[in-house]
This record gives structure tokens, C-alpha cells and sequence, in this order.
């Protein structure tokens, strides 16, 4: 089984890295004038998802669109709320899996609470350091955050449990699910975000051709 094998963790980071060095230029040399946390959110997304997530950073996030609309709004909206289930997903996985040996049903549970609580710091620490209160903050995240987050992690905790079985950190098919299991999840919750966004749940995130920049 392909998963299995450091072959594919080894082809992983020969994809990853480049595109991680592309996207830091990028911001760094064109694009510096996007938000903080968008810079953020790009490096989380290309680390995560490598070249899918440069190429959604590419199709969505630079000033350099042709035009903004709908589908490029979801993919930056998706993008952030990948960012942090992303990284709660890892820290959950590693905990459940990786130190305690626990069983799918708990690692299930563990993962969902963390990349859940994560993906949602990452909406409502942002709104309230732009003045919005704290109950007005924590209302819009459970609207706008909550389907999103849902359907990432299923997706992406299902395709995990299933293609790692019971492996553990030392096994390269624990790393190898986790890195299909993330894209799956992005990809899941892409549809999610397009229909909040097409509805007026969600705003999505700010157009990066309509920031402050001097180029």
C-alpha cells in the first residue's frame, strides 16, 4: 500500500517545501501588503496541503486576480478555517494516537474537540481585535464556522482513522494519512463555504487586491 511506504512522505516534502519557499516570495516580494493573519493562513494552507494549497493561494490570494467573485472568496474562506482545524487536527491526532495509544472512537473525539476549538479561535480571536464583542464574536463564529468545521473534520478524520488503521507515530502510514486525510477535508469543505457565503452566512475573507500596497 502506497500510504505505507517513506516514499511517499519523501515525494510529499519534495512538493511541499518548494511550494512553501514559491509562497513566502510571493508575499514577501509581490503580495507583503496582505493582513498578518492571511499570511498566516497561506503558510498553514501550503505547509498542510503544498502544491493544492499554493494553488488556491494563487487562484484567490494574491492582488495579481484578474477579478474577485464568489469561488475565490470560498477558497480564501476555506483557507482560513483549514488553517487552524488543520493544525488542531495534527495536535489532536499526535495526542490520541501518538501518546496515549487510544482507540478510533477517542482519537475520533479528541481530534474533532481540538481542530473544532482551533478553527474557531481562529474566526472569533480576529473579530474581537477588531472590536467586536465577545458574545457578538462568538455568535457570528457559530454561524459562519460551525458547518465548515463540521464537514472538514468528518471527512478529514474519516479518511485518517481509515487509511492509518491503528498505526502509530513511528509508522510512516500514520504521516502519509494525515497529509490525504487534510486535503480531503479542505476539498469537503469548499462546497460548504461557497453555499454560506452565496447566502449571506459568511462574508468570506477581504479581497487581496482591495488592501494598502505600494506596488
Amino acid at each position: 500500500m502506497i500510504v505505507s511506504s517513506p516514499w511517499f512522505v519523501g515525494l510529499w516534502a519534495v512538493l511541499m517545501i518548494p511550494s512553501l519557499i514559491i509562497l513566502i516570495q510571493d508575499i514577501r516580494v509581490r503580495n507583503a501588503h496582505l493582513m498578518p493573519l492571511m499570511k498566516l493562513v497561506w503558510g498553514f494552507t501550503v505547509a498542510y496541503s503544498g502544491p493544492l494549497g499554493l494553488l488556491i493561494y494563487w487562484m484567490s490570494g494574491r492582488k495579481e486576480i484578474a477579478d474577485d467573485n464568489d469561488w475565490r472568496r470560498a477558497f480564501r474562506s476555506v483557507a482560513h478555517c483549514y488553517s487552524g482545524c488543520g493544525f488542531g487536527e495534527i495536535i489532536g491526532v499526535s495526542i490520541a494516537v501518538g501518546l496515549f495509544s487510544l482507540g478510533n472512537l477517542w482519537t475520533a473525539l479528541i481530534t474533532f474537540v481540538l481542530a473544532y476549538v482551533s478553527g474557531f479561535a481562529m474566526t472569533i480571536g480576529p473579530e474581537m481585535q477588531g472590536g467586536t464583542g465577545f458574545r457578538q464574536a462568538f455568535h457570528d463564529a457559530l454561524l459562519a464556522e460551525t458547518p465548515s468545521i463540521a464537514v472538514m473534520e468528518i471527512v478529514a478524520i474519516a479518511v485518517d482513522l481509515l487509511l492509518a488503521g491503528n498505526a502509530g507515530m513511528g509508522d510512516w502510514k500514520f504521516w502519509s494519512s494525515m497529509v490525504i486525510s487534510l486535503s480531503c477535508g479542505l476539498l469537503a469543505a469548499y462546497p460548504v463555504n461557497l453555499w454560506l457565503i452565496r447566502h449571506g452566512v459568511k462574508e468570506g475573507m477581504m479581497d487581496p487586491r482591495m488592501t494598502d500596497h505600494g506596488d
